[in-house]
C-alpha cells in the first residue's frame, strides 16, 4: 500500500476512535454549553438550545451520564455550563460533583434552559446560546459531535470553521474492503496499538459492567441467563451488555465508531469474544479489529453519523467481517458477509438512543455471524434481487443511498411521534 494511502487509512482510525462518556449527542450538548459558557465567562442567566431532529431524538430517551438519572437536552446542558470542562470535548461532564448534580436539577426547574428544533439543517447540528445581561454567547456544533464550527461573542463572530480539515480527520472517499483488507493485513502495529488497545479496555469494561449489574433492560444479562453458552451467544451478550449500561447513565467511557458509542461497542465485543474462543493472539485481534472498524465507516460514509437508519446494522456486519478475518477469511468471503448481513436486517429503524438499541445490536450481531457462517460456506443472497449486487461495493452504497435518502421522511415521521406532532 502506498504511503499516502497507509497515511490517511491511520489518521481515519486516530479521528475516529475516541473516547466518549455516555451517549455521544447529550455529551455533544454538554460540550457545547461548556464552550459558550467559556466564552460568555459567566453563569447564564437564560439559554436555548437549537438541535437538529436527530440531536433531539437520540436525547430524548437515554439518561445524562453524572446527571443522578436525569434525561433531556435541557438537562445535557445544564450540566455542561455548571460543570462542563469543554477541554476534555466528549468527556466534558466527567468530572461532576453531587452539588453540580443539584444546581442542575434547581436550574433546571427554573426554567433557564429551552430547546427548539432547528429545522433547514444538517443531521448534526446543536447551536448554544448563552446569555447574562447585556452580555451573549453562541456556539455551534456540526458534522461531528467535537467540532465546533462557529463562535459568537455579544452578536460577533469570533471564531469560524465550518468544514472539518481532510488532514486532520482523514478522507473517507477512497474506502473501500479490498484496500482495507490490505491495510488491515500490512499496518505497521506501533502505529494503531495505542487507539486500538484503548477501544478494547474502554469498551470491555463497560461491557462488563452491563453484564454485572442491572441498567436498562438488561438485554445482555438475559442472553446469558436463558441461552447457551455458545460462543454466538456470548458476542452477542458483551455488545448488548455495554449497550445496556451507557443507555442508561453508566459514565464508563467507552470508544466510538462513526460518532456512536453503541457502534463502537458493536464492532468490538463480538471480535474480542471470538479471539478469546479461538485463542488468536494479540496482533490479529488488532489487526481484525482494524478491519472492522475501518468496514463500519466505509458503510457509514454513505449514510451520515445521524438518521433513521440504525447503525448497529453496519457496525454488526462490520464486526462479523472481523470474526470472519480471525479464522482467515479471504476478500470474497468478507465481501459476502457483508452482502448477507445487509441483505437480511438493513433497514432497522433508529428511533433513537434508548434501551432497545441493544437489542438492536444484538439482532445485527446475530445477522452478521450467520452471514458469516453462510459465506464460510459459499453461501450468499443471489446476487440483483433487492439491494443486493454481485460488486459488494456497490451493495454498500445501494444501502447507503436508501439509509440516507430513502429514509428521510421516515425520519422526520419518527422525530414527529416522538415530540407530539
Amino acid at each position: 500500500m502506498d504511503k499516502m494511502k497507509y497515511d490517511n487509512y491511520v489518521t481515519i482510525l486516530k479521528g475516529e476512535l475516541i473516547p466518549a462518556m455516555g451517549c455521544t449527542e447529550p455529551i455533544a450538548i454538554a460540550f457545547t454549553a461548556a464552550k459558550a459558557r467559556e466564552v460568555l465567562g459567566r453563569t447564564p442567566e437564560q439559554m436555548v438550545v437549537r438541535c437538529s431532529g436527530n440531536i433531539i431524538k437520540n436525547v430524548k430517551g437515554v439518561v445524562v451520564p453524572n446527571s443522578g438519572g436525569q434525561k433531556g437536552v435541557e438537562v445535557a446542558a445544564i450540566l455542561g455550563i455548571v460543570a462542563g470542562k469543554p477541554e476534555l470535548e466528549l468527556e466534558a461532564i466527567s468530572q461532576v460533583k453531587q452539588e453540580d448534580i443539584d444546581k442542575t436539577r434547581t436550574l433546571y426547574s427554573q426554567g433557564i434552559c429551552s430547546c427548539e428544533l432547528e429545522e433547514g439543517e444538517e443531521n448534526l447540528f446543536i447551536r448554544a446560546e448563552l446569555t447574562a445581561g447585556q452580555e451573549t454567547a453562541a456556539v455551534e456544533v456540526r458534522t461531528k459531535h467535537n467540532h465546533i464550527a462557529r463562535i459568537e461573542k455579544n452578536g460577533q463572530l469570533i471564531f469560524e470553521k465550518p468544514d472539518i480539515a481532510i488532514q486532520e480527520s482523514g478522507d473517507k472517499s477512497n474506502l473501500n474492503i479490498r484496500d482495507i483488507l490490505q491495510f488491515a493485513n500490512e499496518v505497521n502495529l506501533d502505529d494503531i496499538r495505542e487507539i486500538i488497545g484503548r477501544q478494547i479496555k474502554y469498551n470491555s469494561a463497560i461491557s462488563e459492567e452491563g453484564l454485572t449489574n442491572k441498567w436498562g433492560a438488561q438485554v445482555g444479562q438475559t442472553f446469558l441467563k436463558f441461552g447457551s453458552n455458545d460462543v454466538r451467544i456470548r458476542a452477542r451478550a458483551a455488545a448488548a451488555a455495554g449497550s445496556d449500561a451507557r443507555m442508561n447513565g453508566c459514565a464508563l467511557p467507552v470508544v466510538i465508531n462513526s460518532g456512536s458509542g453503541n457502534q463502537g461497542i458493536t464492532c468490538t465485543m463480538p471480535v474480542v469474544v471470538y479471539a478469546e474462543e479461538i485463542g488468536v493472539d494479540e496482533d490479529t485481534l488488532y489487526r481484525a479489529l482494524v478491519l472492522t472498524n475501518l468496514l463500519s465507516l466505509h458503510q457509514k460514509r454513505y449514510i451520515g453519523n445521524l438518521s433513521a437508519y440504525c447503525g448497529a446494522v453496519s457496525a454488526g456486519a462490520a464486526a462479523a467481517c472481523g470474526i470472519a478475518y480471525l479464522n482467515g477469511a479471504d476478500y470474497d468471503v468478507i465481501g459476502k458477509t457483508l452482502i448477507n448481513s445487509l441483505g437480511n436486517v438493513g433497514g432497522i429503524i433508529c428511533d433513537g438512543a434508548k434501551a432497545s438499541c441493544a437489542a438492536k445490536i444484538s439482532s445485527a450481531v446475530d445477522a452478521g455471524i450467520m452471514g458469516y457462517e453462510m459465506a464460510k460456506h459459499d453461501l450468499f443472497f443471489p446476487f440483483g434481487e433487492g439491494l443486493v449486487e454481485k460488486d459488494y461495493e456497490q451493495t454498500i452504497q445501494n444501502i447507503g443511498r436508501m439509509g440516507c435518502y430513502g429514509m428521510k421522511s421516515t425520519d422526520v415521521e419518527i422525530l414527529n411521534i416522538m415530540i407530539g406532532k
